[in-house]
């Protein structure tokens, strides 16, 4: 690795968790500059611009989130255990080196929405490939007999994901972690019953 493509992945990993916690507009320069210990014109002698910072940063949050999950499945044989894995890191992101600030694609979802459609076009594309994923496995289960025939594998990623990150969401802005119990609870429910 050149010196050059060091300071770069230095100024990613130290600005990942800036912008998954306060996000793309939240995060300044002065931010980003105080979390390096660089100067504005190091910043700016390595990526064109702001924008280009929180992408990586985005990237390197979603690898990280992505190296977790592949971690704990291979330590599974399962298609079922596999798929429980995803309610097992996301009910408690301590347990792992999650992201500080949680899933990033929640929360670059909420932002990016209305207000960057760079951001928001890594998002769909992390849904896409999520959900891609998830629907290999279901359709892994059926081939391997684990589940039903009848099983709609793109309908059951659909669902875990929209339940994973609703859980998310619902435990973040309440606080409450009983809420994601029980939606964690409807994952593993959805999870057996594909058998």
């Amino acid at each position: 690795m050149t010196k050059a493509e060091k300071t770069r992945q230095f100024i990613i990993e130290k600005t990942a968790p800036i912008f998954n916690t306060k996000g793309y507009a939240g995060t300044s320069l002065s931010d980003i500059t105080e979390a390096t210990g660089l100067t504005k014109g190091s910043i700016y002698g390595n990526f064109a611009n702001k924008d280009e910072v929180a992408l990586a940063a985005f990237d390197h949050n979603l690898q990280t989130v992505q190296g977790i999950i592949r971690n704990e499945m291979s330590q599974h044989e399962s298609v079922k255990e596999k798929l429980l894995v995803y309610v097992n890191v996301y009910n408690d992101f301590t347990r792992h080196s999650f992201p500080v600030g949680g899933c990033p694609i929640l929360n670059t979802a909420i932002e990016a929405d209305d207000t960057h459609p760079v951001l928001k076009k890594k998002v769909i594309d992390a849904i896409a490939a999520w959900k891609k994923n998830m629907a290999g496995l279901v359709r892994q289960g059926i081939e391997n007999k684990e589940f039903r025939k009848d099983v709609d594998a793109e309908q059951v990623a659909l669902t875990i994901i929209a339940l994973i990150e609703g859980g998310i969401m619902i435990r973040k802005i309440t606080g409450s972690p009983v809420y994601k119990k029980s939606i964690n609870e409807a994952i593993e429910a959805i999870v057996h019953g594909l058998a």
